[in-house]
């Protein structure tokens, strides 16, 4: 269960420490990101309410508790990366353009599959004991 846990906070440390760094410069707007959307043709108003959807989604996944709330924070956070992947690739920008956005997807992979195992072997003590 120790190393569960450990595995889980590291995943998902650096998870949301990268997602709450890009939604960061969405929210405010900073020039960067609004070079990076007109770059892909995409309305720049666009940017900071994508910016406070993630940033709401880190702050789901980190705190304790609303598992609901949790998984859909998860699949939100997935369908921006996924939506990123496919902008960049969709503008004509090559794999190396693209290619960094793999980074925080398997890190969201690693901080998902570590949530569950650790719900898992809390559900398990729990069940022992009850017994």
């Amino acid at each position: 269960m120790k190393k569960t846990k450990i595995l889980y906070w590291v995943f998902t440390g650096l998870f949301c420490f990268m997602m709450l760094g890009s939604a960061i410069p969405d929210i405010i707007s900073a020039p960067l990101a609004v070079k990076g959307f007109q770059d892909m043709q995409m309305p720049t108003y666009l940017l900071p309410f994508v910016g406070v959807a993630k940033a709401l989604g880190v702050i789901a996944v980190l705190i304790p508790g609303y598992p609901r709330i949790k998984e859909w924070a998860y699949a939100g956070l997935f369908f921006d990366l996924a939506g990123a992947i496919y902008s960049i690739w969709a503008s004509g920008h090559p794999v190396q353009d693209w290619a960094f956005v793999f980074i925080p997807v398997l890190l969201g992979v690693g901080s998902y599959v570590f949530y569950h195992k650790k719900l898992a072997a809390t559900s398990e003590g729990q069940l022992s004991l009850a017994a």
